[in-house]
C-alpha cells in the first residue's frame, strides 16, 4: 500500500497542472519522528541551545503542540542563529543561518512532503541538494556533455548574494503554482520572515532565505526552476542555432554552447531575465570561455599555448586527451578548495594534537577519507596525492609541537605511520563511471 507522500508524488506525476490545497495532514508525528532521526548527532544547536540528543529525549513533550500550532496556522517559527564560515581561498565569510533542532525538524518533514511533488517538475538539469542527486552526477554530466556533444564555448556563472535576494513576493507566487493549502504556505511565509539572531539581536528583512535550513534549499529549487531552468529549456533553448547544454546546482550553473553567437545572446537575455526577479551576476565568477574538443585548436590560431579552464562545484576542467588520443575533459581539484582543505586539517592538527595517538589517527582519517571520496575522480590523483603528503608532513610538524623534551625524527615518525596508518589517496568515480551518472 503506498503511503500518504507516494500518492502525493503519483499525483503530481500523472496531472502536471493539479494545485494541491491539502498536504498538511502528511505532516505527521511519524514523518517528524523519521526527520528528527534523520539529523546528524553533531549538529549545532540553535538559538534555544537545545542539542539534537535533548530534542531527541524531550520529543513527545513538544511534537504534538508543533503540529497543532502548524494546523491552526499559529506556528511561531523561531531566528535563527547566523554563524560565519570562511569563503574558498579568501579572507571573506559566508553567512549560514542554523534552525533550531526542532524547526529543522518540522522543516525536514515539510521538505519530504513538498518534495513529493517537486521532484515530479524539476529538471534533469537542476542537481544540488535534491535527493538521489549528487555534486558527481552535476560533474558528470557537464564533462560529458562537453566531450560527446557539439560543445564550443561554456559560459559559467554564479548569483550574488543569491539565498539573500530572493524576493518573497515571488516565492509565494512560485509555490503557490502547485501549493495551495494555506497551512503550508503560511508556514513557509513564517520561516521567511523567521529573521536571523546576530549577537543577540534580531534581524528581520523581507528579502531572502538564511542558507543553511533544510527548507532555504528547496525554495531555492523552486525560485531557480521558474526563473532559470524553465526559461532556458521551454523559451531560450529553440530559438539558438545550435545544441546548448545546462547543468545547475543550486545557484551556481553552467552552459554550453555550440555556436558562440547563440552563447552571446544568451548571455544579453540573462541579465534581463535575472533583474526582473531581483537577482544579479557575480562578475568575479561568471565569463564565457572557449572551451571544448576545438578550442585547443583555435587557442594555437590566436597565439595562445593552450585554452583556458573553467570551474565548478570545487574543480578545475580543462582541455586534455586520453591514452588513444582522443579529447577528455580533465578535472582536478580547484587551487583555493585544495588550498582550503589543507587549512582545515593544520587547524585540525593542532586541535587534537595531545590527544592518544589512535585517536588523532581516527579523525584525521575521516576528514582524509571525506576529502577523497567528493574529489576522488578518474584524473585527480596527483592533487589528492598533494592532500596526503601535507597531512602526512603537517602531522609530523604537528607532534614535534607535543614536547620540547623529545624530539621526533623521521625514523620514530615512520614507525608511527606505520602502526597508526593514514588513509592513502584512492579514486572514488572512475572516469567512465561520472560518464554513466551523466543525465542527458
Amino acid at each position: 500500500m503506498k503511503t500518504g507522500v507516494e500518492r502525493v508524488a503519483a499525483k503530481a506525476r500523472q496531472e502536471r497542472d493539479f494545485c494541491f490545497t491539502s498536504l498538511t495532514h502528511h505532516l505527521t508525528v511519524e514523518l517528524c519522528e523519521e526527520s528528527l532521526h534523520g539529523i546528524r548527532k553533531n549538529s549545532a544547536a540553535g538559538v534555544d541551545q537545545k542539542d539534537v540528543k535533548q530534542t531527541q529525549e524531550e520529543f513527545s513533550q513538544w511534537i504534538h503542540s508543533t503540529l497543532k500550532s502548524v494546523h491552526d496556522r499559529g506556528y511561531k517559527a523561531p531566528p535563527v542563529k547566523r554563524v560565519f564560515i570562511p569563503k574558498p581561498g579568501k579572507r571573506a565569510k559566508r553567512p549560514i543561518g542554523i534552525p533550531t533542532v526542532k524547526d529543522r525538524c518540522l522543516q525536514i518533514a515539510t521538505v519530504k512532503v513538498l518534495n513529493a511533488i517537486y521532484e515530479q517538475d524539476f529538471l534533469n538539469c537542476s542537481f544540488g541538494g535534491r535527493p538521489r542527486l549528487s555534486a558527481h552526477q552535476a560533474v558528470g554530466t557537464l564533462t560529458t556533455a562537453i566531450a560527446s556533444k557539439k560543445v564550443s564555448w561554456v559560459y559559467e556563472a554564479d548569483l550574488k548574494n543569491f539565498f539573500g535576494s530572493l524576493d518573497h513576493g515571488w516565492v509565494m507566487r512560485f509555490l503557490q503554482h502547485r501549493v495551495k493549502d494555506p497551512r503550508i504556505t503560511s508556514l513557509i511565509k513564517r520561516w521567511l520572515n523567521a529573521g536571523v539572531m546576530v549577537n543577540d539581536k534580531l534581524e528581520v528583512t523581507s528579502l531572502g532565505t538564511p542558507q543553511g535550513g533544510p527548507i532555504s534549499v528547496l525554495i531555492s529549487n523552486i525560485y531557480l526552476h521558474y526563473v532559470l531552468d524553465l526559461w532556458v529549456e521551454k523559451l531560450v533553448k529553440p530559438k539558438l542555432k545550435g545544441e546548448m547544454h545546462y547543468v545547475r546546482y543550486v545557484d551556481d550553473f553552467v552552459l554550453c554552447f555550440q555556436h558562440e553567437e547563440d552563447a552571446k545572446l544568451f548571455e544579453r537575455a540573462l541579465a534581463n531575465r535575472l533583474r526582473k526577479f531581483s537577482l544579479d551576476l557575480e562578475p568575479t565568477k561568471t565569463r564565457l570561455v572557449e572551451f571544448g574538443r576545438f578550442a585547443v585548436r583555435e587557442s594555437k590560431r590566436k597565439g595562445r599555448s593552450k585554452p583556458e579552464t573553467i570551474y565548478f562545484l570545487g574543480f578545475t576542467f580543462y582541455c586534455t586527451k586520453n591514452v588513444a588520443g582522443k579529447f577528455k575533459v580533465g578535472a582536478k581539484t580547484e587551487k583555493s578548495r585544495l588550498s582550503r582543505s589543507m587549512l582545515k586539517m593544520k587547524e585540525k592538527l593542532l586541535k587534537i594534537r595531545h590527544l592518544p595517538l589512535e585517536v588523532q589517527t581516527k579523525a584525521i582519517n575521516i576528514m582524509l577519507v571525506g576529502h577523497y571520496r567528493y574529489y576522488g575522480i578518474g584524473g585527480n590523483f596527483d592533487s589528492l596525492k598533494l592532500m596526503y603528503r601535507f597531512t602526512v608532513f603537517s602531522w609530523l610538524k604537528t607532534l614535534k609541537t607535543r614536547s620540547q623534551k623529545h624530539h621526533l625524527t623521521w625514523e620514530r615518525y615512520n614507525k608511527i605511520l606505520k602502526v597508526h596508518h593514514l588513509s592513502e589517496p584512492k579514486i572514488y568515480q572512475s572516469y567512465s563511471r561520472l560518464r554513466s551518472l551523466a543525465l542527458l
